[in-house]
């Protein structure tokens, strides 16, 4: 019988970072692909869809974000990048590009490693009930077609963002700590930055609240958490 192997697919250029990374990942088990560019990345996603990307931004051909993009096209596979970068703009960006984390270099190996059981067994969170279709003033989830409006127009939300909202609505009226949003979606809270959950309202908001700043649907528990009118 075949064994049920995860796939990771490794974008990296830097081949000390690609030795360490598929030593490790040999002793768990995991089969892996490696690219070093751009385009390999894109092809060998397209081409075989590996169950987890992990991602260099900074690639010979190009940005690791036109990866991110390229993969959200078509797959809501989880994507941590690990980069360099330590700017909170380029982090931002990653992030609402569809990255599902990021983590800095040098990093911890046993750390990358609990992030990546995370991301893999991590199932969609969806909220509980017999509906398939959620509405409040101007905001319509199909959550049977993940199809998500505001405002009367389609608005695309990154499969983290999705989750957050969904998770939001199941709990409607109740005020979710951050401690608790971190770890339903993210699978653990230690070791995830203070800002990545910020980020991700914040760009939520945009999306959905006709006035972000005056949000009428995701409201703001100050040193709580949020909360879904």
């Amino acid at each position: 019988m075949k064994e049920d192997r995860k796939t990771i697919l490794i974008v990296e250029d830097d081949r000390y970072i690609i030795h360490f990374l598929t030593v490790s990942f040999k002793e768990e088990a995991y089969a892996f692909q490696v690219a070093g560019t751009v385009k390999e990345a894109v092809s060998l996603f397209y081409a075989n869809r590996p169950d987890l990307v992990i991602l260099d931004l900074g690639l010979p051909d190009g940005n690791g974000m036109e990866v991110i993009r390229s993969i959200r096209e078509i797959a809501d596979s989880p994507v941590i990048v690990v980069s360099a970068r330590q700017e909170e703009e380029e982090k931002i960006q990653a992030l609402d590009a569809g990255a599902d984390d990021y983590v800095t270099k040098p990093f911890y190996m046993g750390e990358l490693l609990a992030r990546i059981r995370a991301a893999l067994r991590k199932t969609e969170v969806r909220p509980q009930g017999k509906n398939t279709c959620f509405e409040q003033g101007d905001l319509r989830v199909d959550f049977e077609n993940r199809r998500v409006e505001a405002g009367g127009k389609e608005v695309h939300l990154t499969p983290i963002e999705y989750k957050i909202l969904n998770l939001l609505i199941a709990n409607r009226g109740k005020v979710l700590t951050h401690h608790y949003i971190l770890k339903e979606i993210w699978g653990y809270e230690e070791g995830v930055e203070a800002g990545t959950l910020r980020v991700f309202m914040a760009t939520l908001r945009r999306k959905i609240e006709k006035n972000p700043s005056e949000p009428q649907h995701i409201m703001t528990e100050v040193g709580v958490g949020y909360r879904f009118r």
